[in-house]
């Protein structure tokens, strides 16, 4: 399991890019994706909804199961990958990529997320 350094990702397993133009991207993690199995359906928050860190703000759903999923910071949504919701296997496909959900302006500065490393030790059970 590869995760890009300059990211940051919390518990429930979702990504925060860095900040470009006050906006970051958010997506779940490629281990989030490969515990999924394959994802058929999306459902994001709307542009200019505001989400809350730590509060569900959406749904993906796959051939397994349904889970939520969570802002990583608190702000305003400026952005849906359309690309996703036309086609959500690109979140297996493509994680950290074309895969990326939402772009949120955040309204605070993120709290509690982890590093890759961190991230990588939590998802594997290896955190100390």
């Amino acid at each position: 399991m590869s995760n890009p350094q300059q990211f940051r990702y919390s518990k429930e397993h979702e990504w925060l890019s860095a900040a470009e133009d006050g906006v970051s991207a958010v997506g779940i993690t490629e281990h989030a994706a490969n515990a999924l199995g394959d994802v058929v359906y999306v459902q994001l928050p709307a542009v200019g909804d505001t989400v809350t860190a730590g509060e569900p703000c959406g749904e993906l759903e796959s051939t397994k199961s349904v889970s939520e999923l969570y802002a990583p910071v608190t702000g305003e949504i400026t952005a849906v990958n359309e690309d996703v919701v036309d086609d959500p296997s690109l979140v297996n496909s493509e994680p950290f990529e074309g895969g990326w959900l939402f772009r949120v302006r955040p309204s605070a500065e993120p709290e509690g997320l982890l590093s890759a490393d961190e991230y990588t030790a939590y998802a594997t059970g290896e955190e100390s």
